[in-house]
């Protein structure tokens, strides 16, 4: 069925041919046909081409709202970074869209202030104001505010702040956008619980029987209300309700699943202002987001992973407290540690940094990422020359002599990579003497010239066991990181025994903590064959931090 003849059911004839005729009209001077678009999407560019920019997520976006028209889904729940066009798609063009296919619905929309609400709902009433008319929608005279308004084919919106007043006919289609104002009240339980008791208990019994809901927004805390849904109800795929729709800034897919855009491991999110196709410069705005924002607001804003104001093993304040850009100190053994994946399945943990001559332990590298072997050796091996690393600590639980070998072998494939990039092939010393020595002296700049030194650590106890002396040392004041560590710093905060995920960027910060540190009585959850502590050791290196 076509938009038009939905807005004509059941009218008189008379009252039919005036809409037919006013349609026509209005469609000849706008340009545009009668027929349906199949999305919101669809529908905006159609409407406003000069305005409108398509991007994947945003499709995501569109698919879901086709679907919850066509009935296959009922509970839709978005989250992704702010000001990258979700609400002006799904709380502002999905309404409109909805009511051109069904006149005869009313909207309930709600958002953290009436304010905000209301302004959706004039965007929407501009829109059936300026477009409406080719799809039989227009506003009854007499009901036209900003934030209640009707059409005179029976449907219409309400939008209002989520903690106003619902009164009013039941709602055919639900739509709940940024029900948390900011950090503060997400970290409020009390009003956290009385955003729950609005929603669940005003704004779901002014629905009728089959409506639909979605929620949009930036995630705060784990129980904000889209988590609190999820935890009650579940999500569709693992025998739940609702469809969620995440899509984190930094794609993650060995945290998250696998990515709804199909984006590798690191892939930046689409913006509506920069390019699809230009990936450096989506990478730079995610970066510079990253480096403006605290690691528990990137993990939760922009990445859709929200952690508690208190984690399993440290607390932010902690953490913060620990944090330092530029320590005057100097480094005595410096360090890239490892916790391996297998076959890319998990994050593996490459992490850097120093013990100073005070003692104290620096985190100052994170190199993680989805991986296999090959990938997170390099990386290892990379960032030990970037840093000038004295030796390269790696758990050997379950690889054992394949670990070691890997390592080695992406430093030996490194050193031929750089040897042919800078000094070319290998010349004859007999035959081009002079040519022989000056490659000679190039290839004596290699910094793949020397491997650091390997040491194995062989893991005793379970994570959390081995983690605690750690964030022991952290509540210290022994150990320190660098203040562009936001993922490091959001899984400290978020890993929980019970976490669905492994935690790779602890686990080899613990590594290299233990290693260094050497805290009393970790010998109960590592040990090191054939190893030195490093207390014992004479420093190799004494270089100052500026």
């Amino acid at each position: 069925m076509t938009a038009l003849p939905a807005a004509l059911a059941g009218l008189p004839d008379d009252r039919k041919q005036q809409l037919r005729d006013r349609a026509a009209v209005a469609s000849a001077r706008m340009g545009i046909g009668l027929g349906d678009a199949a999305t919101p999407g669809a529908l905006a560019v159609r409407l406003k081409p000069r305005f409108i920019v398509q991007r994947p997520h945003l499709e995501i976006i569109d698919d879901a709202c086709r679907r919850v028209l066509a009935g296959e889904v009922d509970r839709v729940l978005i989250t992704t970074p702010p000001q990258v066009g979700k609400s002006e798609r799904a709380a502002v063009w999905f309404p409109f869209w909805w009511l051109t296919h069904r006149p005869r619905h009313r909207v309930l929309l709600t958002s953290y202030a009436d304010n905000l609400a209301v302004k959706r709902g004039r965007d929407v009433r501009e829109l059936v104001r300026e477009f409406g008319m080719p799809y039989g929608l227009e506003l009854r005279g007499d009901v036209e505010a900003q934030g209640d308004w009707e059409l005179t084919s029976g449907g219409g919106m309400k939008s209002t702040g989520i903690r106003g007043s619902y009164t009013g006919r039941p709602a055919d289609l639900g739509i709940v956008d940024d029900p948390h104002k900011n950090r503060e009240e997400a970290d409020n339980p009390e009003l956290l619980e009385k955003i729950e008791a609005s929603f669940s208990g005003d704004f779901v019994s002014r629905l009728a029987p089959g409506a639909p809901v979605f929620i949009i927004q930036t995630r705060w805390a784990p129980l904000d209300l889209g988590g609190r849904r999820l935890k009650l109800e579940g999500r569709r795929g693992a025998g739940g309700r609702w469809l969620v729709i995440h899509i984190p800034a930094i794609a993650d897919p060995g945290r998250f699943g696998p990515d709804p855009l199909g984006r590798p491991a690191g892939g930046p999110c689409p913006h509506p202002r920069i390019p699809v196709d230009d990936v450096p410069a989506l990478t730079a705005y995610w970066a510079e987001k990253r480096a403006s924002s605290r690691a528990r607001d990137w993990a939760a804003l922009y990445q859709g992973d929200p952690v508690a104001a208190a984690g399993a093993l440290t607390t932010e304040a902690i953490l913060e407290r620990q944090t330092v850009r530029h320590p005057n100190v100097e480094r005595v053994i410096i360090a890239v540690s490892i916790d391996p994946s297998g076959e890319g399945r998990d994050v593996a943990g490459v992490i850097g940094g120093y013990l100073d001559d005070l003692g104290h332990c620096h985190w100052t590298h994170d190199r993680s990422a989805e991986m296999g072997v090959d990938q997170w050796a390099r990386a290892a091996c990379e960032l030990a020359v970037e840093i000038d690393a004295d030796r390269i600590i790696y758990e050997s639980n379950y690889g054992k002599g394949m670990i070691r070998f890997a390592i080695r072998t992406a430093w030996d494939a490194l050193r031929r990579e750089w040897i042919a990039e800078h000094a070319g092939p290998e010349p004859d010393a007999e035959r081009e003497p002079k040519r022989r020595a000056h490659w000679d002296q190039i290839v004596a700049r290699c910094p793949y010239a020397h491997i650091p030194r390997l040491v194995e650590q062989v893991s005793r106890r379970g994570k959390l066991l081995r983690a605690e002396p750690v964030a022991q040392q952290l509540a210290e004041g022994r150990q320190w990181l660098d203040d562009h560590l936001p993922e490091l710093v959001a899984e400290w905060l978020d890993w929980t025994p019970t976490s669905a995920y492994s935690p790779g960027r602890i686990d080899a910060a613990v590594h290299l903590s233990l290693n260094l540190l050497r805290p009393p009585g970790t010998e109960t959850v590592v040990s090191n064959p054939g190893g030195k502590s490093p207390s014992g050791a004479s420093p190799v290196h004494r270089r100052r931090v500026r």
